[in-house]
């Protein structure tokens, strides 16, 4: 399945519309990378477990949109945007969405 940021596909022609499909990961950052990261917060560097927190969570949120895409009977998902948040009481929560159009294509 074809995911692009863009609106068009080059060679290729949208023949159908499906709709709007999403994709929402919500994980959770274990004390041991906050740890990490604070550290990193004073001393300067990469948070290398945020890092790939945010890696896995934004692959999941893709797969799930295209999981759904899928099932909607398209073969592409068009104008994808991505948005992150922190959630709960101590910021603890990292979501991940992402959106599009579901599309078949020639």
């Amino acid at each position: 399945m074809i995911i692009t940021t863009t609106n068009e596909i080059q060679d290729k022609k949208v023949v159908e519309y499906k709709g709007i499909v999403f994709g929402e990961v919500i994980s959770g950052v274990n004390m041991f990378k906050d740890l990490g990261a604070n550290l990193r917060n004073i001393f300067g560097g990469r948070s290398k477990g945020y890092e790939n927190e945010l890696l896995a969570a934004r692959t999941n949120a893709l797969e799930e949109m295209k999981t759904r895409a899928a099932a909607m009977g398209a073969n592409a998902v068009i104008g994808v945007k991505m948005d992150y948040e922190v959630l709960g009481s101590d910021n603890g929560m990292l979501m991940v969405t992402c959106s599009g159009t579901a599309v078949i294509v020639d």
